[in-house]
């Protein structure tokens, strides 16, 4: 296994030549960058916004989220990420479900935020901090936190990563969620992005603040 070291100065360029299945098609702009997508077309940026318009099935080997924009940024050590986000509906009238990914590396090895209308006693691989390194995703967060939404509405997300301690904490509409909270030991910083696992989602007034 390579050690974190290895990977803790590595710049942008070189996280982007590392292993990714599938390949991205191109790129986004949204809030005043670019974000590297797996199909533009799925996609719509502005200023203001970012949006995911196509939903993709789930993928089966492995079990983890493909369908995110990544941010052509330098991987930050630490960093306050704050976004709304708007979930969808589908024709069962089901809410969807979102994801923030963080300390990405390549599509093999990332982690993210999960924020879905299930609470983690419902559905154990929904609504938590999820770890995938090379297999299926693995959740490394409890679940004694509430559900994020109810229904679609646009809804404040703030999240805090510190590679340091390897930790991860999330706020929803400025309240702290004991099953957004997660220590992952295994990957450094990485990029970070927006997306679903198999929906589509809104998302308006990014922040990214890093320390």
């Amino acid at each position: 296994m390579l050690s974190r070291r290895l990977f803790a100065g590595l710049p942008l360029a070189m996280y982007a030549a590392a292993p990714k299945l599938p390949p991205f098609g191109g790129a986004v702009r949204a809030f005043g960058q670019e974000w590297d997508v797996l199909n533009p077309a799925e996609w719509s940026g502005s200023d203001t916004s970012l949006e995911l318009k196509v939903a993709r099935p789930q993928e089966a080997n492995p079990r983890s989220p493909t369908q995110y924009a990544l941010a052509k940024t330098m991987p930050p050590e630490r960093f306050t990420l704050e976004v709304e986000m708007k979930p969808d509906v589908d024709a069962g009238a089901k809410v969807g479900s979102a994801i923030i990914v963080y300390g990405w590396r390549d599509n093999l090895h990332f982690d993210y935020v999960h924020l879905s209308p299930d609470t983690a006693v419902e559905q154990p691989v929904h609504n938590g901090i999820f770890h995938v390194y090379g297999g299926d995703r693995v959740r490394i967060s409890d679940q004694t936190g509430p559900r994020v939404w109810a229904k679609a509405e646009w809804t404040p997300v703030r999240v805090v990563y510190d590679a340091s301690k390897n930790l991860v904490e999330t706020w929803v509409r400025g309240e702290k969620n004991s099953s957004l909270r997660g220590i992952d030991l295994s990957l450094a910083h990485g990029r970070i992005g927006l997306g679903s696992f198999f929906n589509t989602v809104s998302c308006r007034n990014f922040r990214l603040h890093k320390a």
